[in-house]
């Protein structure tokens, strides 16, 4: 895709093994997958969003396939999963959301398999090192307490006044020790994307 053009792509995998001074075993594991792109619509007005919105479609596929490969699990054991941008300061929310609304879903949901559940998200305006949270939630049932979580990334040169950070996360399981009741993932049905 031409109109995509990618400075750079930060991966990183969280492993926890002790909450509470008590051990985590096996280690809660999530990871984000980062795209800095150049934004096509930075400084301007531009009434069709139609560039970021097949830009969105790309990168839901290739940064959900890089926080799949980073776990080292097979799709179908990722469990939760979010997405997130944050737009330099030349760039509107709007071109957040044309990203990640209208057409990344589709191809995250192929990189996790299923994936029933609407993708929470989040966007933002900020500069070089703002910090970027992307919400996280269960795959398949929304209504699985345990896995309402974020995951906070930054990268220290980006987004550049004319660029953009697009972010996908994906989580093998849920917090660490949740205890705050609400259906368990092991009962979820993943019908309905609520329960």
């Amino acid at each position: 895709m031409s109109n995509l053009k990618i400075r750079k792509i930060v991966t990183t995998v969280e492993d926890t093994h002790v909450e509470a001074g008590k051990t985590i075993n096996p280690p809660v594991r999530r990871a984000a997958s980062i795209a800095v792109i150049e934004n096509p619509f930075a400084g301007m007005y531009q009434d069709d969003l139609e560039v970021l919105m097949e830009i969105g479609e790309k990168l839901g596929g290739l940064l959900g396939e890089k926080c799949v490969a980073a776990l080292g699990i097979e799709p179908s054991q990722a469990e939760g999963y979010g997405k997130a941008a944050l737009v330099g300061e030349n760039g509107e929310l709007e071109h957040a959301a044309a990203l990640l609304h209208p057409r990344m879903g589709a191809p995250l949901r192929k990189a996790v398999e299923k994936g029933a559940a609407l993708v929470p998200s989040s966007k933002k305006r900020g500069s070089m090192g703002h910090p970027l949270d992307i919400p996280l939630g269960h795959k398949d049932a929304a209504y699985v307490r345990s896995h309402f979580d974020g995951m906070e990334v930054r990268i220290n040169d980006a987004p550049r006044a004319n660029e953009i950070m697009v972010a996908i996360a994906v989580t093998d399981s849920g917090r660490p020790l949740p205890r705050v009741g609400g259906l368990e993932a092991k009962d979820a049905k993943g019908e309905d994307g609520l329960r």
